[in-house]
């Protein structure tokens, strides 16, 4: 059972204060924690990559000769129901989160306008969109969020007024959330310390993964390439074997050539079915590694994107309202030792208690967002343990993928016999260990 966001806990509890870090410091905190303080969160990635698994699929409509836009049929397998989605609604859904959800890893969206071409555009922008849409549902507070619950599942005609409306009800987090209030109580004294280390430690980790990723995408890319080759060299042995030019009289006695081509001609089925498996793996790649790799990159990123709000967005806004304050009170002192109209130094007293409050205020979110940093943090070691996740993915996908293809070239074997009979003057090639005894493979130059 996970710790829900809103769990009764009575700030004035003295609750052990947790370490933010390695993801062994979590787990033995976890346990001890997860039913004390609402800071800390007690889940699996078993428990994320099970919540919901969310299939985002292609419906182009055409008017005309030209694709004018894409929509999407977007399937939620937790509330076993199918909605249809554009672009425009997941950009106005995201635009929402990132207002309600302002101190918690919202994803980014992929691109509106095309980079590339348009087929591969398509289908990588569908792609990026699947993963935002799958880390949004697995996210455990964003999961059970009214406005989220919303995109899943309405079916109406108007998803992104209706969208609105919900947001329009709720507001952001901070008005919402059951211990907004109370979040210095539950944070550590050395949170900001934690924090920086916590940052370098992610930053790392994220540049290893975009280099795993480029080479698993350069291993997609030459799967691809391969089997390019492949079904060119089939080719090419097809079109000799179609030659139906007649061997010349001064060699047709001797020449074995014109039987040789038409056995040729039999062996381009064998690497069109080569190129066929090499295809099957570069997608096996793209799909079980590369999309993997993505998704955790996306993460990442996420969490690097909050980290930037954090500074720039709550401590920014705190240094200015503070800034703002002083020179206030500094007004204040001024009008009270120089005369000044009455009803002008009220003004400024109200002016200086407004801005308290919202220092106040101001102060309670940044503990706030400390607090769902520390939260957003844990999640993001809770999703790391996907590495081995990808690893046997890779590892899988490479033994199929070799030995798919070992299986058609062992088949091809048998039919090189037609093409090393005596009458061609070489011998056959040299079997494998598993075959016979080894011979000395024909030596056409000399070293």
């Amino acid at each position: 059972e996970g710790t829900h966001p809103g769990r009764d806990a009575s700030p004035s509890q003295e609750f052990p204060k947790p370490q933010l870090g390695e993801p062994r410091n979590l787990q033995a905190l976890r346990v001890r924690l997860a039913q004390e303080s609402p800071l800390m969160l007690s889940l699996t990635l078993a428990n994320l990559l099970e919540h919901d698994v969310v299939q985002l699929e292609i419906i182009p409509e055409k008017k005309g000769l030209f694709l004018k836009h894409v929509e999407y049929q977007m399937t939620s397998q937790r509330f076993k129901i199918s909605v249809y989605r554009r672009y425009s609604d997941f950009d106005v859904f995201h635009e929402l989160l990132l207002q309600r959800f302002a101190y918690r890893m919202v994803p980014a969206l992929p691109p509106k306008r095309m980079l590339k071409g348009e087929r591969e555009f398509i289908e990588g922008r569908r792609r990026a969109l699947n993963r935002f849409i799958n880390l949004v549902a697995r996210h455990p507070l964003f999961s059970e969020d009214e406005m989220v619950k919303t995109f899943l599942t309405f079916s109406g005609s108007d998803i992104q007024n209706k969208l609105r409306e919900v947001f329009k009800r709720m507001g952001d987090e901070f008005l919402t959330y059951r211990f907004a209030k109370q979040a210095k109580e539950y944070l550590p004294g050395d949170i900001q310390a934690q924090f920086s280390a916590c940052r370098e430690l992610i930053r790392n980790i994220s540049s290893s993964f975009q280099k795993l990723r480029d080479l698993a995408e350069r291993m997609a890319i030459r799967s691809h390439e391969n089997a390019a080759d492949l079904l060119a060299f089939g080719r090419e042995l097809s079109i000799l074997g179609s030659d139906t030019a007649p061997v010349p009289a001064l060699v047709s006695e001797k020449s074995t050539w014109g039987n040789l081509r038409q056995s040729l001609k039999g062996l381009s089925v064998e690497f069109t079915l080569l190129s066929d498996k090499a295809t099957q793996q570069g997608r096996r790649e793209e799909d079980d590694v590369v999309e993997k790799l993505n998704l955790f990159l996306d993460l990442l990123q996420s969490y690097k994107d909050l980290c930037d709000r954090h500074e720039k967005g709550v401590l920014h806004e705190h240094q200015r309202a503070l800034h703002k304050y002083s020179v206030m009170k500094r007004q204040a002192m001024t009008a009270a030792v120089q005369p000044k109209e009455q009803a002008s130094v009220e003004q400024l007293e109200s002016r200086i208690i407004q801005q308290e409050n919202a220092i106040q205020t101001m102060e309670l979110r940044n503990y706030f967002s400390l607090f769902c940093l520390h939260q957003e943090t844990q999640l993001l070691f809770i999703y790391l343990p996907m590495t081995s996740h990808i690893l046997s993915a890779f590892i899988t996908s490479q033994i199929q993928g070799h030995r798919e293809m070992g299986e058609v070239w062992n088949d091809l074997r048998p039919k090189l016999n037609c093409l090393f009979g005596s009458n061609n003057g070489l011998p056959s090639p040299h079997p494998t260990p598993e075959q016979g005894s080894l011979k000395n493979p024909p030596a056409f130059f000399s070293n």
